[in-house]
């Protein structure tokens, strides 16, 4: 198989030719193929009652020749003809041989499309063929496996100092990324990781920003450039503590507060690393929701279980529109996780919890982790929008 032409090397004013000479097998050909028997091109008798007084070759067959000066002269293999405008001049006769050329008249590079002006003269200097045409010239495939092994690994984990941030930190870091663990306020929980996978020889770095306003995002998503050379994978982990508020305690400003954290830090992270990662042509975005949302609700989460809800929508909506930059975006959805964040629920509770579960057991951050691994890596580079539940079936669907 011939390799791709080299779209670099074709230049504005380049032209290329082909000579061809019709004859009557080329004609039956074309009958054959598009099944237009018109007197006109193929009975000399009935050609000869017309103004033409002979048999005029079918003027697509004179133009297909155009298609192969591009497909095997300029620009060549793995050119797309898209589109053409042309005005016949004169017929073509029986016997008679053509000069096809193209001239490229103007280059898109962003686009690898050529515009082409289209002519084509008979064998007495005569124009019979004039027009303009639209060639793409497709990209030359990259080795699947070239391609992976040159790509950037670098996470950005908000929340990324908490019990289940932590845990994925460190199962990314073991996945060969460099990881910036992003913080709020556990300024010491954030460092004592990062010296620990640094030990381990992984590198990494903690990063204070709240991400919740745009200006924060912008200063995270630029250290991780300034450290590791931009983002692959964000992770959004970044929650508040629970506080159990029944309808008739709950205030709006317990629900902004979770949207505040979750949904708006979400946005504006997304928002500061969306350019990189569509420049890079790749990118991933692992969202974390909740059972408490997506299963049945837990009295008194409300304010949290609102925001989880917004997140997971905005993980749907922008994986429909960044999809085509190749950046996916889904949901790891935790059941209860034995982490600190639970503290508040009584012992009896989460035994009872546990008991309800067809696994019998709490979640631990690893498992979590493992998911988020799992949408993280190019295994996953065919799903997005999605939400995976990870809560020992505590709550199913098909």
């Amino acid at each position: 198989m011939n390799a791709l032409a080299d779209f670099d090397s074709v230049q504005e004013g380049q032209s290329e030719s082909l000579v061809k000479h019709i004859t009557q097998a080329d004609i039956a050909r074309f009958v054959e193929m598009t099944g237009d028997d018109n007197p006109l091109h193929v009975d000399p008798a009935y050609a000869s009652t017309t103004a033409f007084k002979d048999i005029v070759v079918h003027g697509m067959l004179g133009a297909s020749f155009i298609s192969t000066v591009i497909g095997t002269k300029l620009p060549g293999p793995g050119a797309l003809w898209v589109s053409q405008a042309m005005e016949f001049k004169l017929p073509v006769r029986l016997d008679d041989t053509l000069t096809i050329t193209c001239t490229v008249l103007r280059k898109h590079a962003r686009d690898r499309l050529l515009e082409l002006q289209t002519n084509i003269v008979n064998q007495h200097g005569q124009t019979v063929l004039t027009g303009q045409g639209k060639v793409k010239l497709l990209e030359p495939p990259q080795p699947k496996a070239a391609a992976q092994a040159s790509r950037l690994k670098v996470c950005i984990v908000t929340g990324g100092a908490g019990g289940i941030g932590r845990a994925i930190c460190e199962k990314l870091a073991g996945a060969g990324f460099s990881v910036v663990v992003n913080y709020l306020s556990g300024r010491e929980r954030a460092e004592a990781l990062v010296r620990s996978l640094v030990a381990d020889g992984k590198p990494a770095v903690a990063i204070q920003a709240d991400v919740a306003s745009a200006d924060g995002a912008a200063r995270l998503a630029d250290e991780a450039r300034r450290h590791f050379g931009g983002v692959s994978v964000l992770v959004n982990a970044a929650s508040p503590r629970i506080v159990a508020k029944s309808i008739d305690e709950l205030e709006w400003s317990d629900v902004a507060q979770h949207l505040e954290v979750q949904v708006k830090s979400a946005l504006a992270m997304i928002k500061a690393c969306k350019p990189g990662m569509a420049a890079q042509g790749h990118g991933r975005i692992v969202n974390l929701t909740s059972q408490s949302w997506d299963g049945t609700p837990v009295p008194g989460w409300t304010a949290y279980a609102i925001a989880k809800g917004g997140l997971a929508t905005l993980t749907r909506y922008l994986a429909a529109e960044l999809g085509p930059a190749g950046i996916t975006l889904n949901c790891v959805s935790p059941g209860m996780t034995d982490t600190a964040f639970i503290s508040a629920v009584s012992e009896k509770q989460q035994l009872l919890a546990a008991r309800q579960i067809p696994l019998r057991r709490l979640g631990q951050p690893e498992d979590v982790a493992e998911a988020v691994a799992f949408l993280a890596s190019d295994g996953a580079s065919y799903i997005t929008g999605q939400s995976l539940r990870v809560n020992g079936g505590g709550s199913m669907s098909w």
